[in-house]
């Protein structure tokens, strides 16, 4: 038995003169393709339904249906729109070449054949065929790949959406952390602070408290025993008519009358500088009130008092600057129910901040305001709705547009190093917004007036 010789391709004859399909299917056939006929263009079209034809050679002039009409059937329907149609035709008949052409034909052959010519077009459409099928599978496969790349794209865009958004919430909690760990350590320094402070005030007040008294009780009786003194030695000089030398010289050398009236002076001021003193401890036992861990009704004026005597000796002049003036103008307020200690921190913070402000600008060569004397401006008032207003202004330099945001921060300072540690204002932003409800609030402009603004609860 021959082994069976492997078909160039299915091809379809329509046809309807014998000669030419003997002709085309002798030459076809002896060239290795598979050939079948159809004499009309509807047997073609039934034909098609179950013969795979890779290429129909299509002849115009038929009965029934001509070639262009089987042409445009081929060509509306799926399953045969892509077979390349060759139509076969006369050599002069251009104007049906155009027009089967302009139906989708992909060439003509021409009456008579010419084998050659036959058998190489057809191998030319074939080869296209081939290429077209190659084409559109690449096509197929190269979508599929944009549709894979686009779906792991899709993937992708989304895992780092996925991602982003974790990194997101991963920094807002760190940030959160960062911020409460930065309260924590500010609240440490300031109950470490306070309770420090409170513990030094307290003790001092303690210690200078029990010799002052025993003073100041004692000075009444230095007083009244030195006048009792003198009235005996003025007893002793008009009733006694002559005094031993000795005696007479030491009056003189003393200075008796001098002695008499200089004395009590003497005594008075002692008097007056114990008295000072007591003032002195009281103001740093209600500036400390160690004792009171629980909210209580104060007077807010006895603590600024309290906190002015204790910065006094900063307020005073030096050689390097004038003397601070302190101008108050308190209103008429009602007890405050406040976590006294704390709010005494608060004012001590910010006149210690006013302070340093006017002796940075009374300082050459920042002489700024040279007509104007360093002042400190103390007022306070009942604002809105029962709340307590509690404003601490200076005449300083100010404090720059750009950090004005940044003033309450913790740690934030523009003072040298080793001179401020930026809790102050921190702590008592914390003080007055956390642990009373109320709000502290900064107008400053360079040049002109610092002004912190203290707004509680009554």
């Amino acid at each position: 038995m021959f082994p069976k010789k492997k078909s160039n391709g299915a091809i379809l004859i329509v046809d309807d003169n014998p000669t030419n399909l003997e002709v085309l299917s002798d030459t076809l056939t002896a060239d290795g393709f598979q050939v079948a006929v159809a004499i009309d263009g509807e047997t073609a079209l039934e034909q098609l339904k179950y013969y795979q034809a890779e290429l129909i050679i299509l002849d115009i002039m038929m009965p029934g249906i001509d070639g262009f009409e089987t042409c445009k059937r081929l060509q509306s329907n799926p399953l045969t729109c892509d077979i390349p149609v060759i139509f076969a035709t006369a050599l002069s008949d251009v104007s049906n070449k155009l027009t089967g052409l302009s139906l989708g034909a992909v060439d003509y052959i021409t009456k008579p054949f010419q084998c050659e010519e036959v058998l190489a077009r057809i191998q030319i459409q074939l080869k296209l065929r081939k290429l077209d099928k190659v084409l559109k599978e690449q096509n197929v496969l190269l979508k599929q790949e944009i549709l894979q790349r686009q779906a792991a794209e899709n993937l992708l865009k989304k895992l780092n959406q996925e991602l982003e958004k974790r990194v997101y919430n991963r920094t807002i909690e760190l940030s959160k952390t960062l911020q409460q760990l930065e309260q924590t350590q500010v609240q440490l320094v300031h109950n470490e602070k306070m309770s420090s402070l409170g513990r030094l005030v307290a003790g001092i007040a303690h210690e200078i408290n029990n010799p002052i008294n025993f003073i100041y009780a004692n000075l009444h009786y230095a007083m009244e025993h030195s006048q009792n003194l003198f009235t005996l030695l003025e007893l002793c000089q008009k009733n006694l008519t002559s005094l031993p030398s000795e005696i007479q010289h030491y009056f003189q050398e003393v200075d008796f009358e001098y002695l008499q009236e200089d004395l009590p002076k003497i005594l008075s001021s002692m008097e007056v500088g114990s008295e000072r003193i007591s003032q002195i401890v009281l103001s740093l036992r209600n500036f400390s009130r160690l004792d009171e861990a629980h909210k209580k009704s104060v007077n807010i004026h006895e603590g600024i008092e309290s906190t002015l005597l204790i910065l006094q000796e900063r307020l005073n002049g030096r050689a390097d600057r004038q003397k601070i003036q302190v101008i108050r103008a308190y209103g008429e307020l009602p007890l405050v129910e406040c976590y006294a200690s704390h709010l005494n921190q608060v004012f001590m913070n910010l006149l210690i901040n006013a302070i340093d402000a006017l002796d940075e600008q009374n300082s050459p060569p920042l002489l700024i305001n040279k007509l104007e004397p360093p002042t400190i401006w103390i007022r306070t008032e009942i604002s809105h709705q029962n709340w307590v207003k509690i404003s601490i202004s200076d005449n300083g330099s100010g404090i720059p547009t750009d950090i004005q945001s940044k003033i309450f921060d913790p740690f934030f300072t523009t003072k040298p190093v080793g001179k401020g540690t930026g809790l102050g204002l921190s702590i008592s932003y914390q003080i007055i917004v956390e642990k009373h409800h109320g709000q502290l609030s900064c107008y400053s402009e360079i040049g002109k007036r610092t002004e912190f603004v203290i707004n509680i609860p009554c």
